[in-house]
């Protein structure tokens, strides 16, 4: 930091640029964000650099804040492409594309993925191989094509393995494992979530261990909400502590929905209500589809149809809006409560 700071101080770009970078990288995977995008910023005051737009955007991103970071990500690629930079140049695709990703435009996100899996073959990178493939999978996830996911998961966790890639490998695992809990095999997708939680602790991906108690959680949800409590709670504690504002809403929609399970109301819509506006605020459509059911359904708990309709219509709305693969059941359940308002009288 000290050699960083006199090299800014000093006008010298070279050594500002190489240092700066190399501590962002060990920054980033600790989920030093804020840390990393000051560092960043002070670089870029020596003028355009690839590097440190892509630092600044993965902190930015991080924290919130995709639009300002798909700008910093752009610059890197043109910068990339200038130099004919091409590991680069797949590295800003990926980036681009896991902003769209994060925005729940999947099939955009798709086209730069699939530009940047074959520059990365051809020039022999197979980390960012496994990164794309990984990234791919988790667009085929959310579009709800869980055996295409697990394919592209697989792919990715093999080359880890093969290149020792401990902390990619960690994120893959976790991945595998949440397709393996949508396809309802709880005991399967467990394992995988403790397979990578000593990983995520070793290497330092605070933010990443945040994921996996939230997903060992999920798995704990339907049968054991307070358990399941505790490991949302552990995770909300950490994503405030390194400002992953997008992994705080997840967690308070989940501690909401333990709470909603538990017969506590109230606190299931105190907690849900919080994410919301960090939902909009990060343009997260899609988790902002799940916020909007789960105060749907305790509005319905409530006997308050009216609310209860009104934010299902908002759900159909996104649904549409993400190509969300629930749009169906949503669309379904929107209809029941119109029926059930109709007919006040009917049992639910």
């Amino acid at each position: 930091m000290e050699v960083h700071r006199l090299a800014v101080a000093g006008r010298e770009p070279l050594i500002a640029r190489d240092v700066g970078n190399r501590v962002a990288g060990l920054w980033m995977v600790r989920s030093r964000f804020a840390d990393t995008a000051a560092l960043a910023r002070a670089t870029l005051t020596l003028g355009p650099d690839a590097a440190a737009f892509h630092d600044l955007g993965w902190a930015l991103v991080s924290t919130g804040r995709p639009w300002e970071a798909l700008a910093n990500y752009e610059q890197a690629l043109a910068i990339r492409r200038e130099k004919g930079d091409r590991p680069g140049e797949a590295a800003a695709l990926n980036n681009i594309g896991g902003v769209h990703h994060r925005l729940s435009d999947r099939r955009k996100a798709l086209s730069y993925y699939e530009q940047a899996l074959p520059i990365t073959r051809e020039v022999g990178d197979r980390s960012g191989e496994a990164t794309t493939l990984n990234n791919i999978g988790n667009v085929y996830e959310r579009l709800g094509d869980r055996q295409q996911a697990l394919a592209y998961y697989q792919q990715a966790l093999s080359i880890q393995q093969e290149i020792g890639d401990g902390a990619g490998g960690a994120t893959t695992l976790n991945n595998i494992g949440s397709v393996h809990y949508r396809l309802g095999d709880q005991t399967q997708a467990l394992a995988y979530y403790q397979r990578a939680m000593p990983i995520m602790q070793e290497v330092g991906n605070r933010a990443g261990e945040a994921t996996t108690l939230n997903n060992i959680g999920i798995v704990y949800s339907s049968d054991d909400p307070r358990r399941a409590l505790t490991y949302f709670r552990q995770a909300l504690a950490i994503q405030r502590d390194v400002g992953d504002r997008a992994g705080e809403a997840t967690s308070l929609t989940n501690i909401g929905g333990a709470h909603h399970r538990l017969g506590d109301l109230r606190q299931a819509s105190y907690h849900i209500e919080q994410a919301l506006p960090i939902l909009q605020a990060i343009g997260d459509r899609a988790s902002e589809t799940i916020a909007r059911y789960n105060i749907a359904m305790i509005c319905r708990a409530n006997g308050d149809l009216d609310r209860a309709i009104h934010e299902l219509e908002l759900v159909v709305d996104l649904d549409r809006q993400v190509d969300h693969p629930d749009l169906a059941s949503d669309t379904a359940m929107l209809e029941q409560l119109r029926r059930e308002r109709a007919q006040p009288g009917e049992e639910r």
